[in-house]
């Protein structure tokens, strides 16, 4: 999970400013690290740990020159996390290209032991964008090499097919390649979403590639597409835009996106990610008075992701809304936090009761979901203290129980709270006197109510089904262990 953009402006404008406001947009997505490379006649980068507010100063704002740029907030899940890790990454060989991706390539391990290290060519990062961008670049060499010095579109679309069939796992990328244009591609099932728009202003047309709507939306894009899995966007040097289909697999797209990762005010494959969460809180609802279970005084949402799921829980189950955990806005998501360590602190200082709300009554905590049930936990510690009488817990997703490979950082079956328990185990486990979970075909319905055209939606952190077939038991031993040895390897503050 991390978050781009990609811009093409009009000649003689400097894109580096829209790309800062994208990156702004989709900080949720990344807290790590932020960067920004643009092209003039050379390749002008910034990027480090951080917000995208610390990284980025007025000084070197201004040395980002150029009409055509990506940028980059980072969630780090391959790698182990140092500052050359951050995004984006460029090479100026054999064919100068930058680029940035949301996403994990599965293969990481065998490419990079295949492509560098028995070849005596040696990576700069232990980031797996770099493989990609390498076997990009290589496919462009070739024909480069072959039409005897000259690149067209469909050389840019053949480099984007040698990547779909060495490059595993689940991307969306944005790449500019100096003097010649923007490409944009989704994997060939669709797994991690990419939006391309333009818009029209006095300077000209602009372009823009993106990892959530959203980000095309503060900066003024009106025509948007949503890339379509397995299909390439490229705009070339004078601007015209060419897509095609370079691979055909059946569209998966996440569910988590909907479930916890993306804005609310964001589409994704033609799909409110608001009106979902609001159809998954009606759905909870439904599932809560039919099996029987006790009935609250408030609904109360676990701030942000929750709101419109408990919002709408609460309208269905006709029973008050209330706010009663306050967040602080300057501590980042739990979730993301690079290790236990510093999710367990983050925890203490995030989310703080209003007694009144909790005092004498019995409520029901309503959560997007429930991952390792530390930040759970230590909330309904908090309620209880508050002087809740009951606490019942809605999670508006299924139990977790598998680990994802592609760009979650979920690695270890081990972490779950729900692994090799009961319903009633994780609500023990939590502390809680009820709990239920959304069924996870209610959810799919949910979420395909927005589009009936998608069939069916990635589901393998729920169920342990991975869509792409490389996904075994061995190689998700191989990313358990080296995720588990970067976040050992990371420092806590």
């Amino acid at each position: 999970m991390c978050g781009f953009i990609g811009i093409f402006g009009p000649d003689g404008v400097d894109v580096a400013p829209e790309i800062y406001e994208g990156l702004l947009a989709v900080q949720h997505r990344g807290q790590d690290a932020a960067g920004i490379t643009t092209f003039t006649d050379r390749f002008n980068v910034k990027k480090g740990f951080g917000l995208v507010v610390e990284v980025f100063d007025e000084s070197n704002m201004t040395r980002l020159e150029g009409n055509l740029g990506v940028g980059h907030v980072r969630y780090p899940t391959v790698g182990a996390n140092r500052n050359e890790d951050a995004q984006p990454f460029h090479h100026t060989f054999p064919i100068g290209t930058a680029m940035v991706h949301n996403g994990n390539v599965t293969n990481y391990v065998e490419l990079s032991d295949s492509r560098f290290k028995s070849k005596m060519t040696r990576l700069n990062s232990t980031c797996d964008l770099e493989v990609l961008l390498y076997v990009f670049q290589q496919g462009l060499a070739e024909r480069y090499q072959a039409t005897g010095g000259k690149l067209d579109v469909d050389d840019v679309f053949s480099a984007v097919k040698r990547v779909f069939d060495e490059v595993k796992g689940a991307y969306s990328v944005c790449a500019t390649i100096a003097d010649f244009g923007m490409v944009a591609f989704r994997d060939p099932f669709g797994i991690k979403p990419a939006v391309f728009g333009q818009k029209e202003t006095e300077d000209g047309t602009w372009f823009a590639c993106a990892s959530e709507s959203v980000v095309l939306d503060v900066n003024g894009y009106s025509r948007t597409i949503d890339i379509g899995p397995g299909e390439a966007v490229f705009v070339d040097s004078e601007r015209k835009v060419h897509r095609r289909q370079v691979a055909d697999e059946p569209h998966r797209p996440c569910i988590f996106e909907y479930v916890y990762f993306a804005r609310p005010d964001s589409f994704l494959d033609d799909i409110s990610v608001y009106k979902t969460r609001h159809r998954f809180g009606v759905a909870l609802a439904r599932q809560w008075r039919a099996s029987g279970a006790p009935i609250p005084d408030a609904v109360i949402p676990v701030p942000d992701s929750s709101r419109d799921a408990a919002f709408a829980f609460a309208m269905e189950l006709g029973v008050p809304y209330r706010e009663g955990l306050v967040k602080n806005r300057y501590i980042g998501r739990t979730f993301i936090m690079p290790n236990q360590a510093a999710r367990t602190n983050s925890i203490r200082r995030k989310l703080n009761p209003i007694p009144i709300e909790f005092k004498g009554k019995n409520i029901v905590l309503i959560d997007d979901s429930v991952v390792r049930g530390n930040t759970s936990r230590r909330i309904v510690e908090m309620v209880r203290e508050a002087g809740a009488e009951n606490v019942y817990f809605g999670v508006t997703s299924p139990p977790l129980v598998a680990p994802c490979p592609y760009g979650v950082d979920m690695a270890s079956k081990r972490e779950f709270v729900a692994t090799d328990r009961t319903v009633d185990q994780v609500a023990e486990s939590l502390g809680v006197d009820h709990l239920l979970y959304l069924d996870r075909e209610d959810m799919n319905e949910a979420a395909r109510a927005g589009n009936p055209r998608i069939e069916q939606f990635c589901n393998a952190c729920f169920t342990g089904d991975y869509p792409t077939p490389e996904v075994t038991l061995e190689r998700l031993k191989l990313i358990e262990a080296e995720r588990e040895e970067r976040r050992d390897n990371v420092p806590v503050a």
